[in-house]
């Protein structure tokens, strides 16, 4: 079995992935700010680790030991239109979604490279595909996310290593119940914002969890793994929608 080192594992999907993959005997390493967060887990090991701090990583990632598997899963979310997105806010998000996870890779690599053999799997999302307001703060830190994954499979690949991006689509975590908004005095964008939220289709995180280590259980792991139908039929129709028509926003919403 498997040594899995999870990131932001204290509740919804990285909570759920921790214990699937303990349900199936695999040595699991759960990690939160605040590792009491985890005192439920049935896990083998609880450890603190902020992935927005490098003394934090490094400190995780030495106490967990030898690594087969990272689940890069901690993030954060909130609605803005763009013209109204405070960008210290935008920096943060930044940082946690994206730079946390590629600090966390860089923690990790020097020993998978070393033994020859490891997977550095990141929970991406649909919207690191395909971006509707007013997620696009969210859905830059994932598309980030995509870019740098991308290059680094190819980098990491002649190591033994393997790096792939899971791509939900929403989720019943509750992340989406309250979200944080930012708006415009006497808001233009009001309209727009009435988008986000919850919505149908969801998939809960023991649906994710299931599909996730499915995917860490396989031999051989392809760059990208959509979850749920969902998430597998809208990334199916952007993927046929063309490129080169006229852009509306009523078309954009129609192509995806």
């Amino acid at each position: 079995m498997s040594s899995v080192l999870i990131t932001g594992a204290s509740r919804g999907i990285g909570r759920a992935i921790a214990a699937e993959f303990a349900h199936r005997g695999h040595r699991v390493v759960a990690t939160a700010r605040d590792p009491r967060t985890l005192a439920e887990l049935d896990v083998t090991e609880r450890l603190a680790l902020d992935v927005t701090d490098d003394a934090s990583v490094t400190a995780a990632v030495a106490a967990a030991g030898d690594i087969d598997i990272v689940i890069a899963n901690a993030g954060v979310i909130f609605y803005a239109a763009v013209e109204a997105i405070p960008l210290p806010e935008l920096q943060r998000l930044l940082n946690l979604n994206t730079i946390g996870a590629i600090r966390v890779t860089q923690a990790v690599l020097p020993q998978m490279r070393a033994r020859g053999e490891g997977k550095l799997m990141f929970i991406s999302s649909v919207v690191g595909r395909v971006v509707l307001p007013p997620g696009s703060a969210y859905a830059s830190t994932k598309w980030a996310l995509e870019a740098l994954v991308e290059a680094l499979a190819i980098e990491v690949a002649t190591f033994g290593v393997q790096a792939t991006l899971l791509e939900p689509g929403a989720v019943s975590s509750g992340a989406l119940d309250d979200v944080t908004t930012y708006t415009l005095p006497d808001d233009p964008y009001a309209a727009i914002l009435k988008g986000g939220g919850p919505r149908a289709g969801m998939i809960t995180p023991e649906q994710v969890a299931a599909e996730v280590v499915d995917a860490a259980e396989k031999p051989q792991l392809p760059l990208r793994v959509p979850i749920g139908d969902a998430a597998r039929a809208l990334l199916a129709a952007r993927k046929a929608a063309p490129d080169d028509v006229p852009f509306t926003p009523t078309n954009y919403v129609a192509q995806v």
